[in-house]
């Protein structure tokens, strides 16, 4: 059965339209969910009855369950969840000083084959619908709520390629930023890409205020193409003349993501190439640990290397940002507690 968490507003309204119903019921559906977060439509007290009955019978409201909840000792909270067809997908809520912040997971397992993620060890079986998106975001909005909280900071940089689900993932940003809807702002939303550039393109045409951040992790084609396969179809000089676009149409800055992998991209000509790479762009490169994965070789670059990159970016004219780790003490890749369920349900 369809979630309803998959409807935006004029969606909504839309299917109302069906059942006769005036389009302000929508926004006191919006209200029952995204407010009171009720998980039953025979809650939504100010409804005619005959429509609750007719929702009930269309929709199902969450469409996940918790199989397991791993909660590091900074309080990263990593999540799988199983769906209505038994896919599992995990989710990650993380704190900080400006609030709470929750990745999403946008596909059951990941076909892009980035060398270094856990992601990539399941390969695609479907799109999750948007729905199944926000889903992710209810459930842990409804445990916060304990704690008189809110989700105020959404990354969709979990498993999954987001431009290859782009009208889910950009139904689901459409559901979240509502007002009628989570109210989370347009400019706490940041959605991640490994560098599709028709998805970048189509992304630029629409104007949105969502961030948009690019998994780069390289600076040249040579060592990118050995990493993430997607260089192949979309080499650094395509990816980086549609992110100039992007910019010049959409007057915003982006997010450069660069994993730092002990000895294959944290050399000092690594850093002064990336820096000349991007310099002069309204642009900003977002250092990151590696979270280590077993089925990979790869290890994390050591601090004093990686504050020696991060000086050597800043003294070449670009600003950057070296991120703390979060979760090292559980399953903190991503896709990793998803490829481990996975074994051990399949007897591996």
């Amino acid at each position: 059965m369809e979630t309803i968490y998959s409807y935006t507003l004029q969606g909504l309204e839309n299917v109302l339209a069906e059942y006769g119903q005036k389009p302000y019921r929508a926004k006191q559906i919006f209200s029952w969910l995204y407010r009171k977060h009720v998980l039953s439509f025979a809650e939504m007290t100010d409804l005619p009855a005959a429509l609750i009955d007719q929702l009930s019978e269309r929709f199902t409201i969450m469409p996940l369950r918790m199989i397991e909840k791993q909660v590091a000792k900074d309080g990263t909270a990593k999540y799988l969840f199983e769906l209505q067809d038994g896919s599992s997908v995990e989710t990650v809520l993380m704190h900080f000083n400006f609030g709470e912040s929750v990745c999403v997971t946008t596909q059951i397992g990941c076909s892009m084959g980035c060398r270094f993620c856990a992601s990539g060890l399941l390969k695609k079986q479907r799109d999750l619908s948007a729905g199944e998106i926000v889903a992710q975001i209810m459930y842990i909005q409804r445990e916060l709520d304990e704690q008189d909280t809110r989700v105020n900071n959404v990354v969709v940089m979990g498993t999954g390629e987001p431009f290859d689900n782009y009208d889910n993932v950009l139904d689901f940003c459409s559901i979240i930023n509502s007002d009628h809807g989570l109210a989370v702002g347009a400019r706490h939303i940041t959605i991640s890409t490994c560098g599709l550039v028709p998805g970048i393109d189509r992304f630029a045409e629409g104007h949105y205020q969502y961030n948009l951040a690019i998994s780069l992790h390289a600076p040249n084609n040579e060592l990118r193409s050995s990493l993430m396969p997607v260089n192949k179809a979309y080499p650094i000089e395509e990816l980086m003349s549609a992110l100039k676009r992007y910019s010049t149409d959409n007057h915003r800055k982006i997010t450069f993501e660069y994993i730092l992998i002990k000895g294959v991209n944290d050399s000092d000509r690594d850093a002064v190439e990336l820096a000349e790479l991007i310099r002069g762009m309204n642009a900003y490169v977002n250092l990151i640990p590696y979270n280590e994965v077993e089925e990979n070789p790869f290890r994390t670059s050591d601090e004093k290397t990686s504050l020696h990159f991060y000086d050597v970016l800043m003294k070449h004219g670009v600003k950057a940002t070296l991120r703390s780790k979060h979760g090292d003490d559980i399953d903190a890749a991503c896709g990793q507690l998803r490829a481990r369920h996975e074994r051990n349900r399949n007897g591996g």
